[in-house]
């Protein structure tokens, strides 16, 4: 039997997320959504992302295919995911950078 596992996320840690992302502008991804239309229903969109990133059941929806040109021909596909994954994304790197992060003075060769 699958067990969901609940994490301590906080909501400032989300509104920082979105501010960071917001900050960023960025393309709408395969659900359509700007980060305007997302703002619509702001405190609803955070308050769901909250709630499913904490209690473990956040899915990421499929990332948007974008075909960019290469300079030298031919392209390459950018992926672009919806305003509210890169927000997910970012309260991911929030909650775990400090702990990836190597101990000051460390240098890797």
């Amino acid at each position: 039997m699958n067990k969901v596992k609940s994490y301590e996320i906080s909501k400032h840690v989300v509104m920082q997320a979105y501010q960071n992302i917001k900050a960023n502008a960025g393309a709408a991804g395969v659900d359509g959504k700007t980060i305007e239309e997302f703002e619509r229903n702001l405190k609803g969109n955070l308050y769901k992302i909250w709630n499913r990133m904490s209690s473990g059941s956040y899915f990421p929806p499929p990332v948007k295919a974008v075909p960019i040109p290469k300079k030298q021909g031919g392209e390459r596909i950018l992926g672009v995911p919806t305003v509210m994954d890169r927000i997910a994304q970012a309260v991911a790197k929030i909650m775990l950078e400090p702990n990836l992060e190597p101990p000051l003075g460390v240098i890797n060769r």
